[in-house]
Order: structure tokens, then sequence, then C-alpha cells
């Protein structure tokens, strides 16, 4: 029979080579290599810009947001994903670069364009007000730089799957 020992040193060596072996399924960050894309569309369903956005559907990443985010690239964002349209207010809590936030109604169609600077938070944030169903977040300027106005609509396309403004036959 072996001694208490023994068998000791043979459970630390099985938990040891257990913590060693990685475990099963992708390395973390590498689950999806599609990632989802917003386009914008002008009034005649002609493509004004295509962001690769991270989403945020749950209330939690919804109220961290970009703030753990250091920086965007040009054609990045972040697509806030709400269950129905409402009436919302975003600020710019803990945000180290500025962002223009884009409101967007159930219909896909863009309701309010904000250009939201850095600000102190001083407790005294500006509230950016918008009527949507979907929020996103991109670059500053992203907007203007991609004539993106009120009225416009988006596309969102999932990994493997298209939702498109209603009435669009675009693909």
């Amino acid at each position: 029979m072996p001694s208490r020992t023994a068998i000791l040193v043979a459970a630390l060596l099985a938990l040891a080579l257990l913590l060693a072996i990685p475990a099963a399924g992708p390395e973390p960050g590498t689950e999806n290599t599609e990632a989802d894309t917003v386009t914008v569309l002008d009034e005649s369903g002609d493509p004004l810009g295509t962001v690769t956005v991270m989403v945020a559907d749950t209330p939690d990443e919804r109220y961290t947001g970009l703030s753990d985010t250091e920086s965007l690239d040009p054609n990045e964002g972040m697509l806030f994903v709400f269950d129905s349209e409402a009436e919302r207010a975003f600020v710019m809590r803990n945000m180290s670069f500025p962002i223009d936030i884009v409101f967007v109604d159930a219909d896909r169609t863009i309701t309010a364009v904000h250009h939201a600077p850095v600000e102190n938070d001083d407790g005294q944030l500006t509230r950016y007000r918008g009527q949507g169903k979907w929020v996103l977040e991109v670059p500053y300027n992203w907007t203007t730089e991609h004539d993106v106005e009120v009225g416009d609509q988006i596309r969102i396309d999932h990994a493997n799957e298209t939702d498109q403004p209603t009435g669009s036959t675009a693909t």
C-alpha cells in the first residue's frame, strides 16, 4: 500500500500536469474570428462607411461600454443593443478618447449624431441623448468624414446573418 507521502506527491504531480495543459477549446479572444460589422447607408441605400464593432448587449457591457478601451482604430466601434427603442442618454464616463455617438431607432434609421469630446469625470458629465434601439459609438468625427446624417440607416452584419433596414433590398 502506498504511503501518504507518495499519494500526496502523485496528486500534486497530476494537478501540476492538468494546470500545464491548456483547456480544450480556442484560445481566449479567438472564439469568433468573424466580427460583426455595421454599415451606414444613405437615403438611396448606398454605403457611406463600415465599422467592425464590439457588441454590448448585456447591462454590464452597456454600462462599461468603451471605458476600458484605450482607443479605437479608424473603422472600429461599439454597438450597444437594447431590447426595444427608447429615449436614451449616454455619457463619457472614464473615457480617454473622444467619440461620435449615433442613436438608431427600431427601423434602423439614425435619429441623432453627437460628437463627444473627452470630459473630466467630476460628476458633471454631458448627457448625449437620442431615441434608439441601437447606439453606435465610432471614432471622433467618423460621422463627419463619412457624411453620416440623421435619416441615414444602418445595416448590421453578424458573423452569419444580416439585419437590414425595413424595406431595404440591399444584400
